[in-house]
């Protein structure tokens, strides 16, 4: 592996960087494996809620264009957002599913809005 960014890495710092308000706390990790390219993206924690968005929408258009990136590359391209330091985000018990009945948010949606 080279220390020079590849286009995936340089495409995703640029992108959340240009999100975020402290970019240069902005940090992606590069590993290739035998399943792909995994990229880790580490923010600062005030700048979660802004490389997540709104019920993950932010985090899944954010990789939708990593897939693009990859089929350009001949590479299957994810995106972990690693949890930042400080960040008072509760992770779920391993095991589980993730996300909660309620989205993974801390308030319950109105009833008949669960998927």
């Amino acid at each position: 592996m080279t220390n020079s960014p590849s286009a995936d890495q340089e495409f995703l710092e640029y992108l959340v960087k240009s999100l975020v308000d402290h970019p240069d706390d902005v940090r992606v990790d590069r590993k290739v494996d035998e399943m792909g390219v995994l990229l880790s993206l580490h923010v600062n924690a005030v700048d979660m809620g802004q490389v997540v968005g709104r019920q993950g929408v932010t985090a899944k258009a954010i990789r939708s264009l990593l897939k693009i990136v990859g089929v350009k590359n001949n590479a299957r391209v994810n995106l972990k957002i690693e949890e930042p330091e400080g960040s008072t985000h509760q992770q779920p018990p391993r095991g589980g599913t993730g996300a909660s009945e309620h989205g993974g948010h801390d308030q319950p949606m109105p009833h008949g809005e669960n998927e």
